[in-house]
């Protein structure tokens, strides 16, 4: 699977602190800190006819990580809903859109670590793309990476950080196997996540998902959870072995990015069906359903101000 470039997003202009630049021109120092050192914390958020989905559990996430990485200064959530706005409007987009958000500690006076050389307050940059969930509905197919995923004693993965090299490398080996993605353990040998999505599995009319223990607290994954509960789908949080996987009756994983995706292959082995199973069905419809009438209603606020 490899994102193919949308025609669309050709002419975008990009938000940097406020300022909008097209996206030939958009870039920011050589000493933001998150060039410097991945120094940085982000958020994909996607918009559905105007309305940003969960955009206030995604900002208190962005202002959780920012907090635990003891930025000292944080954007209020009003101010980056209205350069969220501000970067929608001027693309006239109102929906099918992926939004990255990205805060960085901002600039260093010289290059170092030192958390100290950053006295100018931290960047703030809205990425709005026109892009539709980008895994094939049919079906995706993984690996197990040999990367694992890395422990709360080392990096919280809660903390939601520009640091990704761990996913990259799961994912090269994605890349090198001929599959969509890598599913990633944690160090006791259970599944965490893929390099870029949670995962649940279904068995017997069961919903299960490991713990965020190696992972971060999805917002997709929340909002599957409530689902379930809702609709009295028995639904549990454990820790998941390989083996429970290869002998799942569904998998499918989730993410704002792709929002629910059946999972049809892991390590050369059928799953399931190997197509899209009723369970993993019956909570994307559910999904679609609270995403056609829920959200933050960005763009009107924007045309209405």
């Amino acid at each position: 699977m490899k994102q193919a470039f949308n025609p669309k997003n050709k002419d975008l202009l990009i938000n940097i602190n406020g300022e909008l630049h097209h996206r030939d021109v958009a870039g920011i120092s050589p000493f933001d800190s998150a060039v410097q050192g991945g120094d940085a914390v982000w958020e994909g958020l996607r918009l559905y006819q105007g309305r940003i989905f969960k955009l206030i559990p995604h900002l208190d996430r962005l202002r959780d990580s920012a907090l635990a990485m003891a930025f000292s200064e944080i954007p209020s959530h009003e101010r980056i809903i209205a350069e969220i706005g501000k970067t929608l409007a001027a693309n006239q987009m109102t929906d099918g859109v992926h939004i990255r958000l990205t805060l960085s500690r901002g600039l260093k006076y010289t290059s170092g670590m030192d958390t100290r050389l950053n006295t100018s307050g931290p960047t703030l940059i809205v990425l709005a793309e026109h892009k539709p969930p980008v895994y094939d509905k049919t079906g995706i197919r993984l690996i197990t990476a040999g990367i694992r995923r890395i422990p709360p004693d080392c990096v919280d993965q809660n903390i939601h950080s520009c640091n990704l090299i761990n996913s990259i490398l799961a994912k090269i080996q994605a890349n090198a196997a001929g599959v969509d993605d890598a599913l990633m353990l944690d160090y006791q040998g259970f599944v965490a996540e893929t390099n870029a999505t949670h995962v649940f599995i279904a068995q017997d009319g069961v919903v299960l998902t490991p713990d965020s223990g190696s992972c971060p607290e999805g917002i997709t994954r929340a909002t599957v959870l409530e689902i379930c509960a809702r609709d009295g789908i028995p639904c549990q949080v454990k820790n998941i072995s390989l083996a429970e996987v290869y002998r799942a009756d569904e998998m499918f994983c989730t993410g704002t990015m792709g929002e629910l995706a059946p999972v049809v292959e892991l390590d050369g082995r059928q799953i399931g069906p190997g197509a899209a199973g009723d369970m993993t069905l019956r909570l994307s419809e559910r999904f679609r359903e609270r995403t056609r009438v829920e959200g933050y209603q960005v763009v009107e606020l924007l045309s209405a101000g």
